[in-house]
């Protein structure tokens, strides 16, 4: 049996932080997993910021609300969970994806949750379980499936070597260059055609 795992953010949506720092002009928060490897560190730096100008989870979730699926991920999704089983595993939050969710038909989400004040002040975060991509794929593959694994970025690498078969998807030239035996794609018909060969 197989099951298909997938980064979201990057992947099937833009990035959330990156939209919010647009929004918000804040340039800072435009670092992604992309540019930092680690997570915790990365969420520090991120909830920092926000503290420092006063935001909170009802501005971001305002950005979100007007977020759409990149071009052609919900076709993707769509017909890909026709043929296979699908899971979104992602470091983002449940109070972040749940529009997204709404857009993309509600496939299956595996994420973190954020610790909100009564307030709506974002004072820390909790992660599901460590390397949770990984650990997820590791999971999975204990409860006897085989995994199909594609992301982005950093934080993705490690499932997708952990899996029977694995892409980059619109990862960068520096993750691509440093990872030349992923097979790289930028668009969905080819993650959909090279999806299918692994099944």
């Amino acid at each position: 049996m197989n099951i298909v795992c997938l980064d979201m953010e990057g992947v099937l949506v833009p990035e959330i932080w990156i939209a919010f720092a647009e929004e918000s002009g804040i340039p800072e928060l435009r670092k992604t997993t992309r540019d930092e490897p680690d997570y915790d560190k990365l969420m520090h730096y991120r909830l920092d910021i926000l503290e420092q100008h006063g935001l909170g989870l009802k501005e971001i979730q305002e950005t979100i609300g007007k977020i759409d699926p990149l071009p052609g991920a919900k076709e993707f999704l769509d017909e890909l969970r026709t043929i296979t089983q699908v899971v979104i595993i992602s470091d983002t939050f449940t109070q972040f994806a749940k529009p997204l969710m709404a857009k993309l038909n509600w496939p299956t989400l595996f994420c973190n949750e954020l610790e909100v004040a009564l307030d709506g002040k974002i004072t820390g975060y909790k992660m599901r379980c460590q390397q949770s991509k990984l650990t997820t794929v590791k999971a999975l593959q204990s409860c006897g499936f085989e995994t199909i694994a594609s992301g982005d970025s950093h934080n993705d690498l490690g499932m997708i070597k952990a899996s029977k078969a694995g892409f980059l998807f619109k990862s960068t030239d520096k993750i691509k260059a440093e990872n030349p035996d992923i097979p790289a794609f930028d668009e969905f018909d080819e993650l959909l055609d090279a999806i299918k060969k692994a099944l």
